[in-house]
């Protein structure tokens, strides 16, 4: 034996005090487990070694070794358990040291030390534990004060406020609330609700409220709220349970009937007034002017002064003192003459009596004769003040009914209201006190029964009955002989009425568990702070269903007390008569009102008086105190009878102002004014007032009042319109308050009893109108309750509720400030409608039918429950119910699985009719609802679920969680189930955005996300998201403590994604074992069978087995929690992408290539992770695995980032071939492939080359399992990445070496055929980079039309291999079903047997497919092309075309191309260049366009492919006819592909290929590289399409598309490409008016974050550029663009900003403004003053002028002064050299040349041959001498006629005054004729030739020499006029910059120039000879004319 073992028997004979304080540990160890023996041996409390022992505990309890403290505890724990009350005298002393020592140590220390405070508690030492608690609760240390607040939680829960006094605690709390620790705060909340439910809500709220901060009071007040004061003791202190035997035993022979103590414990409540620490006021009372005020002789000064004691007496308890001297000047100031001090002197000593109770007693004697005396006054307010002050005396018990005196005085007034209180005090007081003192009262109530006056007579009848309630009628039987027998019939009713029947019995006391249970069945610890958002403890599973019962019984008599209390104090609504004096009286000093004036017979005088105290109560502060005295006056002087229309709109407008200030209105002054309001309605001239007088009256007291009395009023009244506007009245108001506060039942019979019968028009409209309102906030049930009204009227009901559509529970414009105007229900829930009580129809042969053994009985009974709930209108009182439901739960349970469906849609009926109560009346049927989810069948959980809609819908969700949990927790509820209803509660939670009672759910649901089944588990993890969204993560990471396990990991791991960073506690860590149990557990039975891979393995048994050795989280995971699981921020994808090799042929993985991979884990995964997935064991692999799928959901973009790590992960999993492991990977994949769909992300080439080349070679596995999980995911990857991408790989699968592989690829190209073959049949050349070796050497591998890739698969039937061979036959019977013979075309080279096979099985799928009725071989295209043109993408994408359909919302962009829904088709086609193979697509090229125009984006691409086709052809030949075709479609082609270009992008940003977009802007590509086709689009469609590109350039979502960046170079590329080969004027044109706000419908939806503002201001600078990009070139370009229609576009553009805005933007700079004064300087410099030649589209004689001359004025000045200007042109100007500046006659010639060429390039445009011909005319006007026609030699003869006619015409136009405007040319030129010049002479032909490269034309100008003079003076007159005017206007301009305006002919001499950011204001010119309209459009022209003719080449002035 060893030393140690030697020395612990030793010990063991030592006394217990050297023992328990023994220096060895283990010896004080053993001493308390040996004393805990000792004590649980011990079985009598009065045993004398209980004594000797207790004096131990105070120094083993503080043992500094955790152990032994411990143990110590566990013996004083059992010590407690044997002892008794006695051993309280160790309480204190104990209980200090376990504050002292124990409530900061471990967990289960902390749990032991809570124990033995209560059972303390329990022995009722409360006194020593509350001053412990006292001193813990001052603990510096948080972590001692939560357990203390705790503990006091539970002992007041548990034992109740009888036990543990509230009052101690009410002390403790308010230094917690102000707390620095949050979850000391969160407990001190949770006790001060657990105080409310012990002592009510107000108690508490008046005592600690007024000693909290803010916020904290914000908190609890909204969890008050939920907190009824209607706790029940749970647990009995020791001395109580030895006598509950002997209670059981008096219950069951008292039987049924309530005990005296049962009664005695529901009406017991805690009083308020003990709870309230005593307050002096004496002394305060000195310091105050109440002595010297009581003796002054103003009464204003007694008030106040009296006033003093009133505020200081209100407090809720005063300290006892001598108020003799007080109460004896109280008596004076009673008796006080004036009447508010004798009130305000009544309504102190009511404040006393409360505050001091007995201590007043006998003063209270002393004053109630007084008291009683001042009864005889009639003022309202002295008898409301005496009346309350007498009750608070008695109630307080400082009077009782035995002080009393008899009522013998003289005033009858006095008499009566003294029996009156006597009846209170009576009603308020206990059976004893009655059976005392009745015989004294008996005699005078009997006496007084003979009393002349009716009210006393009334009042001795009420005494009598509330005696009689009290005593019963036994001890008044003799006294009651003497009365005659209707005295003594009235007397009886009355105690029937009052009495209302003995109250039946609410049911026995609630049983309470004994402490024996709860300490043997162990301690369940409950927080304080779990009472917070809405929790509730919860019971123990055995006593919850008592529990819940004794509420039910218990409820009932609770309730008894206060309904007598509401019933004794309602508001009374009828007002008494108050004569004017009275009233005078009353208002006293308030208001200042002359009521001779109100009465005068002058109706001037009243006006006047009214008007003054109408202003006089609007300057009123306080009127509440004052407003019954106030309507009062109103109703009476005047008053309703009043004649005068002015003074009746005065007095409404008083009343309204009263009721809409006043704080609370008294209904009785409603009723005082509702009668005259109700006359004035009727009235047009006071109607508006009245009206708005009644909805204030509503917003007072309740609109349902208000119609309660018109009801009646209007009634009665004889005149009609009062009824009729009335009823109007009550349409506004159902429109403004809704129908919450309406009684409907009694509207809707006001409306057909009254309103409908009404013979008068008006009042059947006005009715008809109010039920219009009422449908539409009730719905069309309404119209249920009018099934008897006439079919006429019926009828224009039913008009009126179609304009008043059914809204729903829409909110209320205004509301109710009164209180306690609660929503009137009326029996039927929230809408008002009543409803129907159908216990009559619940029969017991109904409920027998239910439980019938036929079938048949059992549905018909079923059907008939239907049926009542029908005929109920589907609105149903629970009444009589529950029996029903009973019943309904049985044939939940049915043999017949149709009755149970048939049983869940009766009870979804039933609880959408009963509304909320079938909460209560289904006896917890959800229960048994919710396991039908656990059935195998799908209609069956989906009646279920439907069930569970109508169940939420009638109550709450928070009503249901508690059931859900229960479900969620049951085995038997299965897989789907499960999955099932989280999908239903994630729907549920959908809409909410807070809802606490989510918490529950926690515990389930994160069992739920280890589940086995993968469907449970993604619904469980949707879920949790959504409650971690609804409760916060906060409250989701504090509740994660209770759960363990594997799910616990899976929480913190998802918490994280939420942003909440999850604690490593205590808790975590010692839970780590019991994972590994579970762990354990798990495995084994989920565990292998006995051969490997024979049957398919659980994944989830895979991890549970592996965690055997290793669990999935370790304490070292827990550490990293805080880390990211992918740490992507060095991530270098791209660089990494760079560095694949792409191949289609799948090669072994070398060993450099793991290296790397192994670096890249380590680098971007977490370590715990990367840890697993390279670990050599598959069990940490597959636990890796399961750490990603848990990840999953919430990590997309950054496992994106980390893609091509993970997948050459998974090939190097593929390639070591571990079952287990490649079923988990087979698992994740498609998870993960559907998440990159989710984030709209498509495997790149990289990625592609990474994976699938190892995958298709991997699909032929030898194990079919394998087989079949990787055939799925090849269809998932070839729908979610491209069937086009993915076919190379498969073609790669077929030159496999293993024949499983080749079968299964064979499979997969039939699949391609059957659902993509239209992707692989692409006429197109792809060109596919193949890097084959690492040398970096490429093949160029061409696939003309992929579909040719067949004769692959055709040579396989020459296999060996008979099932290869099958798989190739069956591969091409689905091409020949898809292509009919075509098919033929692609076998390639094949002997007779293959073709003969082939044949064979075309035969056979032939009679295949008509067997089936699937038409013919082949007919699939041609059905796909006609869906496409006849219905558009809808059919065509139900055909199979469309290859996928992306989920998610479809953005689109509002396209302003024009609508053409209906396109010209053109008979004729254009021949197309084919392959010879067959293509399946449009066949020509109409066909092409409507496919892009009506196909879908993929589909689309199909026709743009023959487009493509068709401009290559026409460009090799552009003289061609095919040419000439395409140039008339041209702008109807880019109108289709402009209208493509937005749908082709959403279609890819929802996660499509990006390759319809490449083909769109192709196609727009080749149509604009030939200019002949770019400028055959007219402007609508270029705006469009420039507008569409500029758009998308500026989309952010482009860049993350597929090939995002290759589509905005394309974009550029294409923009550039249109402005270099558009017609360039459109280009102007269209970019100029782009340069105006966007309309905001053409932007891309959704919005971005960016303002309209912000994105107009990009898109104008996009629109800049290209406009700049125009500019530059104009110089080359002038010429060849039309300046009339850029100048239109100009002035459009500058008119439209207007002169204020045009300096506004000059000043800050505005980019579009400034490049389109760029353009016209640009314009300006380059054609000088003939600029002024081109204005003939811009109105220049508008008034004010055209802003645009003013700035073509400017520039010309600005560039003359710069020496930047010719007479036509800038300095240097390529067109003519120097020696032609030099040479006048050469520049004239040259000018003229140039002014001839413009106007003939004008006229052979159709567009703008009218302004051309009409130039040439005015040309010939100023020039008669020049031959025209001599120019126009090389000229075809149809132009010549067509010049001559057009200028004959213009004569004639001109002669008739009319402009080129207004008279366009109604014929266009000849297209083809455009004219060829020849020379005008001989003169200076060498210099011309010498420069005849430079100019379109050929000709010469005449010598200046061969006019005569008279032509030259001719036109100086007209040139001179013009010359005038524009000088003129310039100088006013000029004039107009400098501020300085011609007035009157004087100018000022300074000015300054015009610059180009101070435009000038167009100045109209001054001069006198201003030229006509069409002179004006050419009097620059004549001005050059004039100098070219005069020789001069000066600039212009």
């Amino acid at each position: 034996m060893s030393e140690e073992e030697n020395l612990l028997k030793a010990a063991k004979k030592l006394p217990w005090e050297d023992r328990l304080a023994h220096k060895n540990w283990k010896v004080r160890n053993d001493a308390n487990i040996d004393l805990a023996a000792l004590c649980d041996s011990i079985t009598d409390p009065k045993d004398p070694r209980i004594r000797e022992l207790g004096h131990f505990f105070k120094k083993t309890v503080a043992d500094s070794n955790a152990p032994v403290q411990d143990k110590a505890l566990d013996a004083l724990i059992a010590y407690l358990k044997a002892a008794d009350a006695d051993a309280g005298r160790f309480g204190k002393e104990v209980c200090d040291a376990i504050v002292a020592k124990c409530l900061t140590g471990r967990p289960k220390t902390v749990e032991k030390a809570q124990i033995v405070f209560m059972l303390w508690v329990e022995l009722e030492a409360v006194d020593a534990f509350l001053d412990a608690m006292d001193k813990a609760i001052k603990a510096k240390v948080a972590k001692a004060v939560v357990p203390a607040i705790d503990v006091m939680f539970q002992a007041l829960s548990e034992f109740g406020s009888k036990i543990v006094p509230p009052k101690r605690l009410l002390k403790m709390l308010p230094e917690l609330f102000d707390h620095q620790d949050q979850n000391v705060r969160a407990s001190s909340k949770g006790l001060t609700l657990e105080l409310c439910r012990w002592i009510g809500r107000d108690a508490v709220k008046s005592i600690l409220f007024e000693k909290m901060r803010d916020t904290m009071k914000k908190e609890l007040e909204a969890e008050i709220v939920n907190v009824t004061a209607s706790a029940k003791p749970t647990r009995k202190i020791r001395s109580e349970q030895d006598k509950e035997p002997e209670a059981e035993v008096a219950t069951e022979a008292a039987g049924s009937g309530p005990s005296e103590e049962s009664t005695a414990e529901v009406s017991n409540e805690i009083d308020e007034y003990e709870l309230v620490d005593p307050v002096d006021i004496l002394t305060p009372l000195e310091k105050t002017v109440f002595w010297n005020g009581v003796k002054a002789t103003k009464w204003s000064e007694r008030r106040d002064a009296v006033a003093e004691l009133t505020k200081l007496a209100s407090t809720k308890r005063i300290a006892p003192g001598d108020f003799s001297e007080v109460c004896r000047t109280l008596k004076k100031l009673i008796i006080d003459s004036n009447l508010a001090v004798a009130v305000e002197a009544v309504q102190a000593l009511g404040n006393l009596a409360a505050g001091l109770r007995t201590n007043l007693s006998a003063s209270s004697r002393f004053l109630l004769p007084v008291l009683l005396e001042k009864l005889k006054e009639k003022k309202p307010t002295m008898t409301l003040a005496l009346t309350n002050t007498l009750q608070a005396m008695h109630k307080a018990g400082c009077l009782t009914l035995a002080d009393i005196l008899a009522v013998k005085n003289k005033v009858p007034l006095v008499r009566s209201l003294t029996l009156n209180w006597v009846t209170y005090c009576i009603d308020t007081s206990n059976k004893a006190t009655i059976l005392k003192v009745h015989k004294d009262y008996v005699p005078i109530c009997m006496e007084c029964l003979n009393d002349g006056t009716p009210d006393v007579r009334d009042a001795a009848f009420s005494v009598l009955a509330a005696i009689a309630k009290m005593v019963g009628m036994r001890p008044l039987e003799k006294s009651l002989e003497k009365l005659d027998d209707v005295r003594r019939k009235k007397l009886s009713e009355m105690i029937g009425i009052s009495g209302g029947g003995a109250p039946a019995a609410g049911g026995s006391a609630i049983p309470s568990s004994s402490s024996v249970e709860a300490s043997d069945g162990g301690f369940v610890k409950r927080s304080a702070a779990s009472m917070l958002s809405g929790k509730r403890p919860v019971a123990a599973a055995p006593a919850a269903k008592k529990v819940a019962s004794a509420k039910t019984g218990g409820g009932k008599k609770a309730d008894g007390p206060t309904q007598t209390k509401k019933a004794a104090e309602p508001e009374d609504v009828e007002p008494s008569e108050m004569t004017l004096e009275e009233i005078e009286s009353r208002i006293g000093s308030l208001i200042q009102v002359d009521t001779a004036k109100l009465k005068s017979t002058a109706w001037k005088e009243r006006l006047e008086e009214i008007t003054k105290l109408k202003e006089d109560i609007q300057a009123l502060q306080e009127l509440d105190q004052s407003v019954e005295i106030l309507v009062r006056l109103v109703c009476t002087v005047p008053g309703w009878n009043e004649k005068n229309v002015q003074v009746q709109q005065q007095v409404i407008e008083v009343v309204t102002h009263i009721a809409s200030t006043a704080s609370k209105f008294p209904k009785k002054c409603v009723v005082l004014c509702i009668a005259g309001i109700c006359e004035r309605v009727a009235d047009i001239k006071t109607r508006v007032q009245s009206m708005k007088c009644l909805t204030t009256f509503s917003e007072a007291v309740g609109p349902g009042f208000i119609f309660e009395r018109m009801f009646k009023i209007m009634k009665e009244h004889k005149n009609p319109k009062v009824l009729s506007e009335g009823l109007l009245w009550m349409v506004s108001a159902v429109e403004d308050f809704g129908v919450t506060h309406l009684k409907l039942k009694d509207l809707i019979d006001f409306c057909k009893d009254t309103g409908l019968q009404s013979s008068a028009a008006a009042t059947r409209n006005a009715t008809i109108k109010l039920i219009g309102a009422l449908h539409k906030f009730v719905g069309p049930d309404i119209k249920a309750f009018l099934s008897d009204v006439k079919p006429a009227l019926l009828t224009a009901v039913d008009s009126e509720c179609e304009k008043n559509p059914f809204e729903g529970a829409a909110a209320a414009k205004k509301t109710v400030k009164a209180a306690d105007c609660a929503p009137s229900g009326s029996g039927g829930g929230l809408d008002g409608l009543p409803r129907e009580d159908i216990s009559a129809k619940i029969t017991p042969a109904l409920l027998k039918g239910l439980e019938s053994s036929d079938w048949k009985m059992r549905l018909e009974s079923i059907e008939a429950v239907n049926k009542i709930v029908e005929e109920a209108n589907k609105r149903i009182q629970p009444t009589g119910t529950v029996e029903l439901f009973g019943a309904l739960r049985a044939r939940l349970y049915d043999s017949n699985k149709n009755l149970i469906i048939t049983t869940l849609t009766c009870i979804s009926g039933l609880a959408s009719a009963m509304g909320p109560a079938v909460e209560k009346s289904s006896k917890g049927i959800l229960s048994d609802v919710l396991k039908c989810l656990g059935d195998n069948k799908k209609h069956m959980r989906e009646s279920a679920l439907a069930a569970l809609d109508s169940w939420v819908a009638a109550t709450h969700l928070d009503k249901m969680v508690p059931y859900i949990t229960t479900s969620l927790t049951d085995a038997k509820l299965g897989a789907e189930g499960r999955k099932d209803l989280f999908d239903w509660l994630s729907r549920q939670l959908t809409g909410i955005a807070e809802f606490p009672d989510a918490i529950q759910l926690l515990r389930p649901v994160a069992a739920a996300m280890t589940d086995k089944s993968v469907d449970v588990r993604k619904a469980a993890e949707t879920f949790f998201g959504d409650i971690v969204r609804v409760c916060g993560p906060e409250v989701v990471m504090k509740n994660s403590r209770d759960i363990q396990g594997p799910a616990l990991a899976i929480v913190l791991e998802r918490l994280k994604s939420h942003g909440a960073v999850p604690e490593v506690h205590d808790n975590a860590k010692t839970s780590a074992p019991s994972w590994q149990a579970a762990k354990t557990k798990v495995g084994k039975s989920n565990g292998y069978g006995s051969k490997a891979g024979s049957r398919a393995v659980s994944s989830r048994g895979v991890s549970a087995k592996a965690a055997k050795s290793e669990p999935i989280m370790s304490v070292q995971d827990i550490n990293v929690q805080s880390q990211a699981l992918l740490n992507i921020k060095d991530s270098n994808k791209d660089e990494r992408e760079r560095s694949v090799v792409r191949r289609f042929k799948f090669e072994e993985v070398r060993l450099e290539q793991i290296q790397d991979l192994e670096n890249d884990l380590m680098k971007y995964f977490r370590e715990d992770l990367h840890r697993r997935l390279l670990s050599t064991d598959f069990k940490k692999q597959v636990d890796g695995i399961e750490m990603l799928q848990r990840a999953l959901p919430t990590m997309g973009k950054e496992i994106i980032e980390v893609l091509d790590i993970l997948l050459k992960w998974f090939v190097l999993r593929f390639c070591e071939s571990n079952t287990s492991c490649l079923l988990k990977v087979l698992e994740f994949l498609p998870e993960l492939f559907d998440t990159l769909k989710n984030e709209n992300y498509t495997m790149n080439e990289a990625e592609a080359s990474i994976f699938l080349p190892c995958l298709v070679e991997k699909t032929g596995h030898n194990i079919e399992k394998l087989r079949e999980k990787l055939r799925e995911l090849m269809k998932q990857i070839i729908h979610t990445y491209s069937a086009a991408k993915t076919f190379p790989y498969i073609l790669e699968g077929l030159r496999s070496r293993n024949n499983r592989t080749k079968i299964e690829c064979t499979d997969l190209v039939g699949y391609l055929l059957d659902n993509h073959y239209t992707e692989l049949d692409n006429h197109y050349t792809e060109v596919v980079n193949i890097p084959f070796d690492h040398h970096h050497h490429h093949m160029i591998m061409q696939i003309s039309g992929q579909l040719k890739n067949l004769q692959i698969v055709a040579s396989l039937t020459a296999e060996r291999d008979g099932e290869l061979r099958k798989a190739a036959l069956n591969c091409f019977a689905i091409g020949y079903k898809i292509l009919g013979d075509e098919i033929w075309k692609y076998v390639g080279k094949l002997s007779e047997a293959q073709r003969s096979m082939l044949d064979e099985k075309f035969k056979w799928k032939y009679r295949e497919m008509e067997k089936r009725k699937e038409g013919k071989p082949g007919e699939a295209r041609a059905a796909l092309r006609r869906s496409v043109r006849e219905n558009g993408s809808d059919i065509a994408e139900q055909s199979g075309e469309v290859s996928r359909s992306m989920p998610g919302p479809v953005f689109s962009r509002e396209m302003y191309a024009p609508q053409e829904p209906q396109m010209e088709r053109h008979h004729h086609h254009h021949p197309l260049a084919r392959p010879s193979g067959g293509v399946i697509g449009p066949t020509d090229w109409n066909e092409a366009l409507d496919i892009i125009t009506y196909g879908s984006p993929e589909q689309s691409v199909e026709g743009m492919k023959v487009v493509c086709h068709e401009l290559a052809a026409a460009t090799n030949d552009p003289e061609g006819s095919l040419m000439d075709d395409l140039v008339k479609d041209a702008d109807k082609l880019v109108s289709c592909l402009a209208a493509k270009v937005a749908k082709t992008f959403d279609f890819s940003l929802m996660g499509a290929s990006s390759r319809s977009c490449k083909y769109v802007l192709n196609t727009l590509m080749q149509t604009f590289q030939n200019k002949r086709l770019a400028h055959a689009v007219n402007v609508r469609t270029l705006d469009n399409l420039i507008t569409e590109l500029l758009l998308w350039l500026l989309d952010e979502r482009v860049p993350r598309m597929d090939d995002g960046s290759q589509l905005l170079k394309a974009l550029n590329v294409l923009m550039l490409k249109i402005l270099d080969n558009a017609e360039r004027t459109s280009s102007f044109v269209v970019l100029i008016s782009l340069l105006k706000p966007l309309d905001p419908s053409r932007w891309p939806s959704p919005p971005s974050n960016e303002s309209f503002a912000t994105r107009n201001s990009k898109f104008s600078e996009l629109v800049v550029k290209c406009l700049i990009k125009l500019t530059k070139v104009l110089q080359n370009t002038i010429y060849e663009v039309d300046l009339d229609r850029i100048l239109q576009s100009i002035h459009v553009y500058l008119q439209d900003l207007g002169m204020e805005e045009i300096r506004r933007r000059a000043g800050a700079d505005d980019k579009p403004l400034r490049m389109v004064k760029t353009v016209l300087h640009e314009l300006v410099k380059l054609r000088g003053t003939a600029i002024k030649g081109h204005l003939s589209m811009v109105p220049i004689d508008m008034e004010p002028q055209p802003i645009i001359l003013a700035y073509i004025d400017l520039n010309l000045q600005t560039l003359a002064a710069a020496k930047m200007l010719t007479p036509s042109g800038p300095v240097g100007q390529t067109h003519w050299g120097d020696s032609m500046a030099n040479n006048p006659t050469h520049s004239a010639d040259a000018q003229l040349k140039q002014e001839l060429s413009a106007i003939f390039k004008k006229i052979g445009d159709k567009q703008t041959c009218t302004i051309g011909l009409y130039e040439l005319y005015r040309i010939t006007q100023l020039y008669p001498k020049v031959d025209i026609f001599s120019q126009l030699q090389n000229a075809s003869e149809a132009f010549r006629t067509y010049i001559r006619d057009g200028l004959a015409q213009m004569e004639k136009n001109a002669a008739a005054g009319r402009t080129p405007s207004s008279v366009p040319m109604p014929t266009p030129p000849p297209s083809t004729l455009s004219p060829k010049f020849g020379p005008l002479s001989p003169v200076n032909t060498n210099s011309l030739n010498s420069r005849s490269d430079q100019h379109p034309t050929n000709f010469t100008l005449p010598p200046p020499s061969s006019y005569t003079q008279d032509d030259r003076s001719q036109v100086d007159s007209g040139v001179s006029s013009g010359i005038d005017a524009i000088r003129e206007r310039m100088k006013n301009m000029q004039l107009t910059n400098s501020g300085e305006i011609q007035i009157n002919g004087n100018t000022s001499s300074d000015h300054h120039e015009p610059t180009d950011d101070d435009p000038p204001a167009p100045v109209v010119p001054v001069h006198s000879g201003v030229l006509p309209m069409d002179e004006k459009a050419l009097s620059g022209l004549q001005a050059r004319m004039e100098r070219l003719k005069s020789g001069s080449m000066e600039p212009p002035l």
